[in-house]
C-alpha cells in the first residue's frame, strides 16, 4: 500500500488506563490513517483490547486524549462514538443466537419508525417502506459477504467463520467510517480466514472505510495490514510495514524471548 498524506482519522495521545496497580495501557500514542487497514499486534496482556475499549468509549481513559476526525471523543460513551461513525467489534462474536441471520442485520439501524408503537398505528405505510428499505440493505450486505443463502438460518447455527462474516455484515449495516476489529480471525479456519481477509480489503478499497485491526493470527495481519503497530506492556513498541515488523529485533524479542505476557 502506498503512502497517505491525509490527516489521521484517529489520533491517540498519551492514553493511560489502569486497573488498580496494573498499567493496562501506559501512555500510548498512535495515529490511524484514513482508507487504510492498520494492524495492532502484541503478546497476551499487551493492552490491545483495553486500548480498543478506551477508544470506543467502553472504558474511560485515566489520562490522555483521543481524536476522531479531529474531534475529541475520549469523553464519549460507546453509543456516542457509534453515532459518530466509529464501530467496534468484539473478540467473541455477539450475534443474537435466537434470531435469523437476516433479523440480526435488520435490527442494526437506529431510530427505526417501527420501534415506536404509535407510529405503526398512524403511519403504517411509512413504517413498511422503511422496513423494506432496511431489508433490501440487509440482503445486499449478506450477499456481499457470501451469506445470502443463510439469511433464514438461526445465527446460533453458523460456523465460527460465518459468525465473523455476519459481524462484518452487521458492521456494514451501521455504515461507519472507522471499524475497530478485535481478533476477526479468532476461531476461523484457514479457508474462512482468506474469505474474511478478502472482505476486509473490500471494505477499504470499495466502500472507502478505515479499519484498525487487532490480530493474533499473524498470517491474516501480515496479509491485510499496512502499517502494523506493535504493543508491549501497555506501550507502543514500534510501527512499520509487514516486512519491517517481521524482522524487527524488538518484535522478535517480545514474541520469542518471553517478554510482555
Amino acid at each position: 500500500m502506498g503512502g497517505n498524506n491525509d490527516s489521521p482519522i484517529l489520533s491517540v495521545r498519551d492514553i493511560r488506563k489502569y486497573f488498580g496497580g496494573i498499567k493496562a495501557v501506559d501512555g500510548i500514542s498512535l495515529n490511524v490513517a484514513p482508507n487504510r487497514i492498520t494492524g495492532l499486534i502484541g503478546p497476551n496482556g499487551a493492552g490491545k483490547t483495553t486500548l480498543f475499549n478506551v477508544i470506543s468509549g467502553l472504558y474511560k481513559a485515566d489520562a490522555g486524549e483521543i481524536y476522531f476526525k479531529g474531534e475529541r471523543i475520549d469523553n464519549l460513551s460507546l453509543h456516542q462514538t457509534f453515532q459518530k461513525g466509529l464501530c467496534r467489534t468484539f473478540q467473541i462474536s455477539r450475534e443474537l443466537k435466537l434470531m435469523t441471520v437476516l433479523e440480526n442485520l435488520m435490527l442494526v439501524p437506529p431510530d427505526q419508525e417501527g420501534e415506536r408503537i404509535w407510529k405503526t398505528w398512524l403511519t403504517s405505510r411509512l413504517v413498511r417502506r422503511q422496513e423494506n428499505e432496511i431489508r433490501e440493505k440487509a440482503l445486499e450486505a449478506l450477499d456481499s459477504v457470501g451469506l445470502l443463502h443463510l439469511k433464514d438460518e438461526y445465527a446460533s447455527n453458523l460456523s465460527g467463520g460465518q459468525k465473523r462474516l455476519l459481524e462484518l455484515a452487521r458492521t456494514m449495516m451501521a455504515d461507519p467510517e472507522l471499524i475497530l476489529f478485535d481478533e476477526p480471525g479468532a476461531g476461523v479456519n484457514p479457508i474462512e480466514r482468506r474469505t474474511l481477509a478478502e472482505h476486509i480489503r473490500r471494505l477499504v478499497s470499495e466502500e472507502g472505510k478505515t479499519v484498525f485491526l487487532i490480530g493474533h493470527e499473524m498470517e491474516l495481519v501480515m496479509d491485510v495490514c499496512d502499517p502494523i503497530i506493535v504493543m508491549d506492556r501497555g506501550r507502543k513498541l514500534c510501527e512499520g510495514s509487514p516486512e519491517e515488523i517481521s524482522c524487527d529485533p524488538q518484535v522478535l524479542e517480545v514474541y520469542l524471548g518471553g517478554g510482555g505476557s
